[in-house]
Order: structure tokens, then C-alpha cells, then sequence
């Protein structure tokens, strides 16, 4: 199992100084990944930071972690924009991204807006927007006519450094998350609740990734991660969520759970340390 953080970019953590001391914090003490929450949460009253722009600050200020979010609700961001942005980002960061993607958990975000809040809806425009992204990472020539994106021709330059893309993990606890998840490159869930107390025990987590696996084809490599909050580097709960098959445990940064000195402090206590020979 591998070993990152990741950061609830709301209330305190929305300032984008805090973020980037934090993943240079997290890349010092050894972690091995940086993921960032994707919310309009000034529409329900909290202060938000936009991921993008401080996954970008974070790419320049490290070297080695990955870069993420967790997670992008597709149905509120245009794919082409989308597929440009992280493109943009991998190539900036080296190769380190990885596009964490879900539909969506706050009608607020979209109804604020006028846009439409319907759950079902979501969840097609996030497969449909997918597929696009997915395509224009290709680099060939994309047409697409669905129910709601058009591309008329267009070829996206220039391509991310990974290929045959950048990863995409898919959020969510639902059977239909786990069959989405299934069809690309990881899953990723919500291991912990708002009052730092883990809500998702493994033996769960074992159950999902048994239906995913009804869902797979060929022996490609899956990711699976989940955010969840320990005591330090030698909590014993990373072997249980290790032994159902988690490879990547991320440890939740979130303003609820501590203030900022005592985040800070945790992530640069570390993850666990490999046994020595």
C-alpha cells in the first residue's frame, strides 16, 4: 500500500498558501501523494479554492507526489476544458497526475447556478464526458454526438505525458460508482466521516472490489483508494484496509477534524515506515 494526503480545500484550507506548505510538508515526511477536494462550496456558505489552479502551485513547489482530486464532478465542468486543463497539468508536473472523477455530490453546486441537480442526469453526463475527455487524450481526431456534449473534429494538442492517459480514478460507494469504476483505472472512496471516525471497515471495501472484479476484463492495473484519518505511522488499521486490497491510503486533511498546526504536524509525522533489513 501506498501512502498520500488529502486535502478537504475548504473553510481555513481554501487559503492557497496553507495547501502548497502542506504538500511540501507531505512530500518532505515521505507521502507519496497530494489529492485536493473539488467543490463550489462558497454556494452553501463555505469558502472554496479552485483544485486546478492549486494543483498547479503544488506541481511547481514538489517533485515526486502525485497530484489529484478527489473528486472532480465531471457534470459541471466541460470535458474539453477539462481534458485541455489536466493535460496542461501532467505536462507541468512531469507525469504525476491523476484525474479523480465522480458525479457529484451536492445538488447545490449546480441548482446555485441554474443548472440541473438530478442525480440520474449527473451520472450520464459524467460516463458521456468520460468517453470525451478519454478520447481527446488520444490525440486523434475526435467527433462525438451524444446526449449532452458535441466535439465536431477536433484533435487536442498538446497530449499528457501519460500514456495511453492520464489515470482515472472513480469516486463513489453506490453499485453503480463500482461499475463505473470498473470500467476504467481505480476506484476511490470516502473511508471516514466528517468527525474523523472511519465509516467504511474493510470488509466493504472487500465487497466492492469483488463486484468490480465481476466487471473487469484482462489483468490491467487497478488502483484502489481510500481517505481515511489514523493516529500516526504506526496505526494499526492500515494492514486491515491493506489486506482487502486498498493500494492507496489518504490521509484526510479536513479543518473538522483538527486545526491547522495539528494537520501540519501529522503530515510531517509521515506514513509507515518500510521495515528495515
Amino acid at each position: 500500500m501506498r501512502y498520500g494526503v488529502d486535502i478537504c480545500t475548504l473553510g481555513d484550507l481554501a487559503e492557497p498558501a496553507r495547501v502548497v506548505d502542506l504538500a511540501r510538508a507531505a512530500e518532505d515526511a515521505g507521502w507519496e501523494a497530494v489529492f485536493l477536494w473539488d467543490h463550489l462550496a462558497f454556494a452553501w456558505g463555505v469558502p472554496s479554492a479552485d483544485p486546478w489552479v492549486l494543483l498547479a502551485a503544488v506541481a511547481q513547489a514538489t517533485t515526486r507526489v502525485r497530484l489529484g482530486t478527489a473528486v472532480t464532478p465531471l457534470p459541471r465542468r466541460r470535458p474539453a476544458v477539462l481534458a485541455s486543463t489536466v493535460a496542461t497539468l501532467d505536462r507541468l508536473s512531469g507525469g504525476r497526475v491523476v484525474l479523480g472523477a465522480g458525479a457529484g455530490g451536492v445538488p447545490d453546486e449546480f441548482t446555485a447556478f441554474g443548472e440541473r441537480g438530478d442525480g440520474r442526469e449527473r451520472a450520464a453526463r459524467l460516463d458521456e464526458a468520460l468517453e470525451v475527455v478519454a478520447a481527446l487524450w488520444e490525440g486523434r481526431p475526435v467527433s462525438h454526438a451524444g446526449e449532452h456534449y458535441t466535439v465536431d473534429g477536433v484533435t487536442l494538442a498538446p497530449l499528457p505525458i501519460q500514456r495511453p492517459r492520464v489515470p482515472i480514478w472513480v469516486g463513489g460507494h453506490s453499485r453503480a460508482a463500482q461499475r463505473r469504476a470498473a470500467r476504467w483505472d481505480g476506484w476511490l472512496i470516502a473511508g471516514d466521516d466528517e468527525q474523523g471516525a472511519m465509516t467504511m471497515p474493510p470488509e466493504r471495501v472487500a465487497a466492492g472490489l469483488a463486484r468490480i472484479a465481476g466487471h473487469r476484463d484482462g489483468g490491467a492495473p487497478f488502483e484502489v483508494a481510500i481517505t481515511g484519518v489514523s493516529a500516526g505511522p504506526d496505526d494499526e488499521r492500515f494492514g486491515r484496509y491493506e489486506a482487502v486490497g486498498i493500494t492507496w491510503w489518504l490521509e484526510h486533511l479536513h479543518g473538522r477534524r483538527a486545526p491547522y498546526e495539528q494537520l501540519l504536524a501529522r503530515v510531517h509525522a509521515g506514513p509507515p515506515r518500510p521495515p528495515g533489513p
